[in-house]
């Protein structure tokens, strides 16, 4: 029998089961999302003699858009005219600012209270999702042109970087739910412009998915192996001839104490107490990983809020948006919760 394309299109696409189940558990961890209802900022203003440049508030977007906020952080220091700089903070966002930086010829310096793996970056889920960013209600105008911006900017660069060495790799993501089909973002959402970024997005009929639930939807996107990732930055700035300096700062006026006329505020959650930016509030997210699958590949989101990503140092499974929380000690009953609920859609995958 011959079949046409559209035909094979609509073929059921056979996709590994994952294993879930407590024994295979290797780790569970806790990040914080450092969430701003009006979403991320940057922006630059005067530190007495000094130019400074705030990139932080990323939610749980900041591997998503940290290319994209930094393009946006640079530009604007770009006009103070300063080539000596500092970037504050070491995680994603403080490394990519400094990578920009100094492809454009700058001699940044790091300062930071802490690297890779200590980072909040290396707790991140690292699936190119721009998520927990904003509430709907706050945004304004430009910082929906913001958004847009650095969306399209960073996702052009993790195309770039595609590939072992920085562990970035294209990827089916499928979308889950019990209760109503996938609806695009309306014109009037931020997201309206970052939806046309996914290639291949469409509805899949129950012919051609093998999830337990009605409703599928189907995009392409990177995932970003944190770790690996985070390493090949670090490595990338200091082979450029970069400096990272072990430093932590109390107050703003210790920053303008630093010997470089242009900062970069990197410091996520840590604004909150260093700038006093009373809008900054943690979003608590529990991690569950299972041993790796290496056969599985493609990730899910949903039916909720659980989530399944393979990576290569395990399944990682989640499935918590705890606003307001910061505790970082894993709760054993959000553990079982998250098996429980991936096991239930996993162990009845279609064959």
């Amino acid at each position: 029998m011959l079949f046409t394309p559209a035909a094979q299109a609509r073929k059921r696409a056979t996709l590994a089961r994952v294993k879930v189940a407590p024994e295979r558990v290797i780790r569970s961890i806790v990040g914080l999302r450092p969430f701003r209802p009006s979403g991320f900022v940057v922006r630059g203003e005067k530190l007495d003699s000094k130019t400074l440049i705030h990139n932080y508030g990323h939610g749980g977007a900041g591997i998503t858009l940290s290319w994209g906020t930094a393009q946006l952080a640079v530009e604007e220091g770009a006009k103070s005219g300063a080539r000596e700089c500092a970037v504050i903070g070491c995680g994603v966002v403080g490394l990519s600012t400094a990578r920009l930086l100094q492809l454009r010829g700058y001699r940044p310096v790091i300062y930071t209270k802490t690297m890779p793996p200590e980072t909040t970056s290396n707790v991140a889920g690292g699936l190119w999702e721009p998520v927990s960013l904003f509430d709907h209600d706050r945004v304004t105008p430009q910082f929906r042109a913001q958004f847009e911006s650095a969306a399209r900017f960073a996702f052009r660069r993790y195309q770039s970087l595609a590939g072992e060495l920085y562990a970035v790799r294209w990827t089916p993501l499928y979308s889950l739910s019990r209760n109503r089909a996938y609806v695009s973002p309306q014109p009037d959402s931020p997201n309206y412009e970052i939806e046309k970024l996914y290639p291949e997005a469409r509805i899949l009929g129950g012919d051609e998915h093998p999830f337990p639930v009605p409703y599928v939807h189907r995009r392409q996107t990177m995932l970003i192996e944190p770790a690996t990732y985070l390493n090949a930055l670090t490595r990338d700035f200091l082979v450029a001839g970069g400096r990272i300096e072990i430093r932590e700062f109390a107050t703003p006026r210790e920053l303008a104490a630093l010997p470089q006329d242009l900062l970069f505020n990197c410091t996520g959650l840590g604004a909150r107490e260093l700038f006093g930016d009373q809008e900054l509030t943690p979003i608590r997210g529990q991690l569950v990983f299972l041993i790796p699958q290496p056969e599985v590949d493609y990730c899910t989101l949903g039916p909720g809020n659980i989530y399944m990503f393979p990576r290569k140092d395990g399944i990682l499974l989640g499935g918590t948006f705890d606003r307001g929380v910061s505790t970082l000690e894993p709760d054993p009953a959000i553990s079982e919760r998250i098996l429980r609920e991936n096991g239930e859609v996993f162990g009845r995958m279609k064959g």
